[in-house]
């Protein structure tokens, strides 16, 4: 079976949190493990904050978040229509910072990839940036309920 979501939100920080929870609470009926969920949970955060930060900066715009199940495989889409990324190879370095004056770690591509099966990264200067992840969910270990 086939489940999608899609938001829309403005880019700002405290939609952060929101996103987090909102792909979280559309992936609980598969009843994924704390970890898992706190993986999904971080690396929504790190893409919607790199959305925020370094793609609209102070001006604003809109990020849309799209997640699709199919079966045990969650499918995630963050997208943007920011500056885009100059040089994505780079940026996914870790460590690298567009801004370091905002004491940025440069972790945020690092920790997306840690966190999740794959990642993906399209951008284009002038015209945004779409991170792609997938995250196969029901491959943390088994424990039975305590009777």
């Amino acid at each position: 079976m086939e489940n999608k979501i899609r938001i829309e939100m403005e880019a700002l920080p405290e939609n952060e949190g929101f996103a987090r929870v909102a792909v979280a609470a559309f992936i609980t009926y598969l009843n994924p493990t704390v970890e898992e969920i706190t993986d999904v949970k971080t690396a929504v955060s790190e893409a919607v904050t790199n959305a925020v930060i370094h793609a609209y900066g102070e001006k604003g715009g809109k990020i849309v978040i799209r997640c699709d199940l199919q079966g045990d495989l969650l499918h995630i889409e963050i997208e943007d229509a920011g500056k885009g990324i100059e040089n994505v190879e780079q940026a996914m370095v870790p460590l690298y910072t567009t801004r370091p004056d905002l004491e940025r770690s440069g972790m945020g591509f690092a920790f997306m990839e840690a966190f999740m099966d794959s990642l993906e990264v399209e951008s284009e200067t002038g015209k945004g940036t779409l991170v792609i992840m997938e995250k196969k969910l029901g491959s943390g270990p088994w424990i039975p309920d305590e009777e």
